[in-house]
């Protein structure tokens, strides 16, 4: 005898195709059942649906008006007689707006805008008929959504939306008062940021992308949060440092567990000292005077500290050598964009315990590697850059072959110049890894660039692979 899922039971199981809007969208077509539970999650974050190369507007008109359909009478009256807009009579199936956990201020003014620019417009500004239309669908979000995860407010810069003052709308305190995401400009309407301080203590994720201006407030909600765990902090080429928000993050020091801070000029980074409960920092900073500051920090123990990421520039190398001898042993991930044979020995010396690593190796570093894959017997994962001053393919291979540890199991590539991988050299290393014991599948990604040809160019290299994929050798291979 079969038995039919439960509602509680289907909805436990789409909750898994969270991210594959195709997926989910196939499912709204098999029964009432199904339409109803995967409805609620494909439309809990709708403004990411994948983009349609043959209609490329067709997502975004089909969303922005079924959202126009679930208007109340009285904004679809306003619409209709301030800018002209004659909205279909038909009623919804569901109150799609409830369920949406997570709203963009750009995306939905950009898909307005989209809407709109065909329309032919009366005497009003076409500016205007986009503000009146995302802010009537902000007064219906604010009523209908009972308690909103992830806000975005960043307003692009293609398409400009005026500041919506949605924190006055009926309903905005209980929909804003248990969010947990909150990314925004730092110039965006003072008001806002003076009733999300009042609303507001929860945000566990915090991005601040720092604009010319930093608007009155800011630095209220910040200081009221009382549980922020994540915060990144972007500055852009014409934007402000961020040093006058600093003295209100002091409430943070025991709650913060990761900082990502992005900076294209020069930005304060001695603050981080303060943060002692810190697991994961990202330097994203394009300025060497900036990690001058990082003289600050060498000396400084972070206890929790798992993952440390330098994206761009890096500090000096006694400064770095340092701090990695201080806090190297918690170390689970080091990401280092820069070419130091010091520094290498200095991750075999002091960073036993990683998983994840991306260091670059300089083409005569082969036992520098073989140092790193003997010490850090923990080891799951390298991330390699190879090209003539690098260290070749077959180099890494061979070296990874004979001394990478027992837990390894993922390997990178980025190609700096064409890849000179021989078909030979590959199916030796799968060989190789085939007689390991204990056996592990092999992760092998090669992460690809538009100016250099990487190892799929040889085809004979993607039979070897396809080969060691099919007898399970290689248990993933893909590009990025």
């Amino acid at each position: 005898m079969s038995y039919p899922f439960t509602d509680d039971c289907l909805y436990e199981i789409l909750e898994y195709l969270e991210d594959d809007k195709v997926a989910l969208h196939s499912c709204l077509l098999v029964n009432r059942l199904w339409c109803r539970a995967s409805v609620k999650i494909l439309w809990r974050n709708v403004w990411n649906y994948p983009f349609d190369h043959h209609n490329p507007y067709k997502v975004e008109l089909s969303i922005i008006n079924t959202l126009v359909s679930c208007l109340p009478d009285e904004s679809k009256e306003l619409l209709y007689k301030s800018i002209g807009i004659v909205i279909p009579p038909w009623k919804p199936m569901m109150n799609y707006a409830s369920f949406c956990k997570d709203l963009s201020i750009h995306e939905i003014g950009s898909m307005v805008e989209k809407v709109l620019i065909n329309r032919p417009m009366p005497s009003q500004s076409f500016k205007y008929s986009k503000y009146l239309v995302t802010q009537e669908l902000f007064k219906m979000f604010m009523k209908q959504i009972t308690s909103l995860r992830s806000l975005d407010y960043k307003l692009g810069y293609i398409t400009k939306v005026q500041n919506i003052t949605f924190t006055y709308f009926p309903g905005a305190k209980n929909c804003l008062k248990n969010l947990s995401e909150f990314k925004f400009d730092s110039n965006i309407y003072f008001e806002v940021f003076y009733q999300l301080s009042q609303i507001c203590h929860n945000i566990e994720l915090m991005s601040i992308s720092f604009k010319e201006t930093i608007s009155d407030g800011l630095a209220d909600l910040i200081s009221s949060q009382k549980n922020l765990k994540q915060l990144k902090l972007l500055q852009s080429y014409h934007g402000v440092d961020w040093s006058s928000i600093i003295p209100s993050m002091v409430n943070l020091s025991t709650s913060l567990t990761k900082l990502a801070l992005y900076g294209e000029n020069y930005v304060s980074i001695s603050f981080i000292s303060a943060f002692r409960n810190l697991q994961e920092i990202v330097f994203s900073i394009e300025s060497e005077e900036s990690l001058e500051d990082f003289n600050e920090l060498q000396h400084v123990r972070f206890p929790h500290l798992q993952s440390l990421k330098f994206k761009y520039e890096c500090p000096k190398f006694e400064y770095l050598n340092k701090f990695l001898e201080i806090n190297g042993m918690n170390l689970k991930e080091f990401h280092v964009n820069d070419e130091s044979y010091s520094l290498n020995c200095a991750i075999a010396k002091f960073c036993p315990n990683l998983k994840s690593l991306f260091t670059i190796f300089i083409d005569n570093e082969v036992e520098t590697l073989t140092s790193i894959l003997k010490n850090c017997q923990r080891l799951e994962c390298i991330k390699f850059l190879c090209g003539e001053d690098y260290l070749s393919e077959k180099q890494v291979l061979d070296t990874i072959a004979k001394y990478s540890p027992k837990s390894f199991h993922k390997l990178k590539f980025y190609n700096e110049e064409d890849s000179e991988l021989l078909p030979e050299d590959l199916e030796n290393f799968l060989m190789n890894w085939d007689e390991r014991i204990p056996k592990k599948s092999l992760s092998l990604i090669v992460i690809k660039s538009f100016r250099v040809n990487s190892l799929e160019n040889n085809e004979k290299n993607m039979r070897i692979i396809e080969k060691y994929k099919k007898l399970g050798v290689i248990g993933n291979f893909r590009f990025e």
